[in-house]
C-alpha cells in the first residue's frame, strides 16, 4: 500500500465530515442571499433650481410686409417696360406701358360727341326759348279770348317737346362725360408707376406681349411684384396645441436655412384666429387632421441678404422662468390614485408625480408643474430644493412602488477611472 493511500484510510472520516460541513455552509448562504431584498438601480438627481424658457417652434418662409403684385387692369400690348428685376424703386418711377392707341382713339371720340351734344344743346336751348314765347303770347291771347283752346294746346304740347329734347341733350352730354371719364381711366391704366419704394423681385413679362384682365376662371396677368424688404417677416405655421400660448409681442430667435450661423431677433405681431385652411381633396371628409394656425413674426434688424421665400424656422419664447425648482421631464410619472373611486373619470382617478428617495427606499410624491424648458420641467408644488428623486430609466420608473429599495445607478456619460 502507497504512502498516499494510507493517508487517505487514516483521515478518511475527517475529510467526509468537512466536505457535508462545507455544502451545508453553501445552503445556508444561498437561502440567507435569496431573502435578501433586492435593490433597483436608478438614476438619481437632486431637486435645484434653473433657468427655463418655454418656446414653440414653428417652420415658415420669409416674406416682405409689403409685397404688391402688380396685375394687368385693362387689356393690351406691352410696348415698353422700363425696369430689371432686382431694381429698386421709388414710389412714381415708371414701370411700363401697354399699347394706348385704342383708349386714345376712344377718348377722342368721347370728346368729339360731347362737342356735338353741346352743339345740339344749342339748337334746342334756342328752339325751347321761341317755344316758350309762342307759349306766353298763346296763353295771353286766350285769355282775351282772340284764340281758340285747341291752339293753346297745340302751343303748349310744342313747348313741351322742345324742354324733353333740352333734357335729352343735357343727358346725352352727362352720358358721354361719363364714357370719357371711363376711356381716361383705361388710357391712364396703360402706365404702370410704382406704388412704393421697393425692389423688383420678379418680372415676368416681356416686351411684346400681350397682358389680359382676370376673369371668374382665369386670373389676369401678373406682369412684376415689388416688395418693400425694408421690414421682413417670417410666417409660420402654429400647431393647434401651441398656439394658445402664443401672445403678441413676445419675442422670438429666427434661424434661415440660407444663412445657418445667423440667429435674427423679431416679435409677434400677428396671429391667426383661424385655423389655415388644408387642401382635402382625395381625403374622407371625416379624417381628423392637425390644424394649424398662422403666425407672423415681424424681424427686429432685417439682413439685406434676406430674400422673400427663403425658409425659416421660428422658436417663440412663450414663458421664461429664472432660478425656478425643476426636474428632469423624465422624472415624472403618472399612476393610479391609490384611493379613487372606480366609477370616477380617467383624470380624477390619475395622478402625476416623482418618486422622492428617502434612506434608500422610493415615495410617491404628488406635484404641481409650471411651464417646460428644454429637458426640464418646473416644479411649483410638491418638492424642495436639494431632494432626492428617481429620473430613470424608465423601464425602472415604470415598476416602481412606494417602498421599494433602489440603488443609484452610474451614468452613462460619467468617466470611468
Amino acid at each position: 500500500m502507497s504512502e498516499k493511500a494510507g493517508f487517505f484510510k487514516r483521515h478518511k472520516k475527517p475529510l467526509i465530515v468537512i466536505v457535508v460541513v462545507a455544502v451545508l455552509a453553501a445552503i445556508v448562504v444561498g437561502n440567507m442571499n435569496s431573502r435578501r431584498e433586492k435593490a433597483v438601480k436608478v438614476t438619481i438627481e437632486k431637486v435645484s433650481k434653473r433657468d427655463l424658457t418655454s418656446i414653440v417652434s414653428a417652420s415658415g418662409e420669409i416674406k416682405p410686409k409689403k409685397n404688391i403684385n402688380i396685375s394687368a387692369q385693362v387689356p393690351g400690348r406691352i410696348v415698353r417696360i422700363g425696369v430689371v428685376e432686382g431694381q429698386e424703386v421709388k414710389a412714381g418711377d415708371f414701370l411700363l406701358k401697354l399699347d394706348s392707341t385704342q383708349y386714345e382713339a376712344n377718348a377722342d371720340r368721347d370728346r368729339n360727341f360731347i362737342r356735338a351734344a353741346n352743339a345740339d344743346l344749342i339748337q334746342t336751348e334756342a328752339r325751347l326759348q321761341l317755344d316758350k314765347s309762342s307759349y306766353d303770347r298763346q296763353q295771353q291771347l286766350f285769355a282775351d279770348n282772340l284764340i281758340s283752346k285747341e291752339q293753346l294746346e297745340t302751343a303748349k304740347a310744342a313747348y313741351d317737346v322742345s324742354v324733353a329734347q333740352a333734357n335729352a341733350s343735357r343727358f346725352q352730354i352727362k352720358q358721354a362725360e361719363a364714357s370719357l371719364t371711363s376711356t381716361l381711366d383705361s388710357l391712364a391704366k396703360t402706365t404702370y408707376i410704382s406704388p412704393i419704394d421697393g425692389i423688383i423681385t420678379s418680372l415676368q413679362v416681356e416686351e411684346g406681349e400681350t397682358a389680359i384682365i382676370g376673369t371668374m376662371n382665369n386670373p389676369g396677368t401678373v406682369m412684376l411684384t415689388i416688395a418693400d424688404l425694408s421690414v421682413m417677416e417670417v410666417e409660420v405655421e402654429v400647431d393647434e396645441t401651441d398656439v394658445i400660448g402664443v401672445a403678441l409681442g413676445q419675442g422670438a430667435n429666427v434661424r434661415v436655412d440660407a444663412l445657418p450661423e445667423t440667429v435674427f431677433k423679431g416679435k409677434v405681431t400677428e396671429i391667426g384666429s383661424s385655423a389655415i385652411q388644408q387642401s382635402t381633396s382625395g381625403l374622407s371628409s371625416s379624417t381628423q387632421e392637425s390644424k394649424d394656425f398662422k403666425v407672423v413674426v415681424t424681424l427686429d434688424d432685417p439682413d439685406r441678404k434676406l430674400k422673400p421665400g427663403l425658409s425659416a424656422s421660428a422658436d417663440i419664447i412663450v414663458a421664461q422662468r429664472s432660478q425656478t425648482l425643476a426636474v428632469p421631464i423624465s422624472a415624472l410619472v403618472l399612476r393610479d390614485k391609490p384611493n379613487a373611486p372606480a366609477d370616477a373619470p380617467g383624470a380624477a382617478r390619475e395622478e402625476e408625480g416623482v418618486y422622492a428617495v428617502e434612506a434608500g427606499r422610493v415615495k410617491f410624491a404628488p406635484v404641481a408643474k409650471g411651464i417646460t424648458g428644454g429637458m426640464n420641467i418646473e416644479i411649483v408644488s410638491g418638492l424642495r430644493e436639494g431632494q432626492e428623486i428617481v429620473s430613470g430609466p424608465y423601464a425602472s420608473l415604470r415598476g416602481l412602488k412606494d417602498g421599494v429599495l433602489v440603488r443609484p445607478e452610474a451614468r452613462k456619460d460619467a468617466k470611468t477611472p
